[in-house]
């Protein structure tokens, strides 16, 4: 009964702590410094006492190490669904197209995504009818503008990067 209850816990515990670890990350790349270095005390903390627990038990058993490996992947998965639900992000969403008509950024536009346009010429300066889209969505909409484009152009190429920053933009 013992092993299980340490197992369990430290199961539990890694969950906890690496899904804390997960969301810390995003959180330190979208530049939220302060937030990130208290969730990493947390972190680090709960990952020291449960450690040091599973180390100096009196229980020997690879069940252990099962349950420290099984709570840290779990734990992975649950941080990053955990990030994708609860941080807010803006993805900026560039397309380039031969096939952009009135109709595909009235499409775009009356979804309530801001769209700009931008002429692209080939290395030579000839121009291809190609055109490359710039748009600044959250990441719960992405999904949405990508199938808008794909309904005009299956075969657009399209690049989403994350954004760090937005100024005077417009986002809906």
């Amino acid at each position: 009964m013992a092993l299980f209850l340490l197992c369990g816990k430290v199961f539990l515990a890694r969950i906890l702590d690496v899904s804390l670890g997960t969301i810390r990350t995003v959180v330190t790349v979208k530049g939220k410094s302060k937030l990130a270095a208290g969730i990493a005390f947390v972190e680090v903390f709960i990952w020291f006492v449960i450690s040091m627990e599973a180390l100096t038990s009196d229980q020997k058993s690879l069940w252990v190490a099962v349950s420290y490996a099984a709570g840290f992947a779990t734990g992975t998965f649950v941080g990053s669904t955990l990030s994708k639900k609860l941080i807010k992000g803006v993805v900026g969403v560039q397309v380039i197209t031969n096939k952009v008509s009135k109709e595909m950024i009235e499409a775009i536009r009356s979804n309530g995504f801001a769209v700009s346009v931008i002429n692209l010429y080939t290395y030579d300066d000839v121009q291809q009818n190609r055109k490359m889209l710039f748009i600044q969505v959250t990441n719960r909409k992405q999904q949405a503008l990508i199938k808008i484009i794909k309904d005009f152009d299956d075969h657009a190429f399209i690049v989403v990067n994350e954004t760090k920053y937005v100024q005077n933009g417009f986002i809906k």
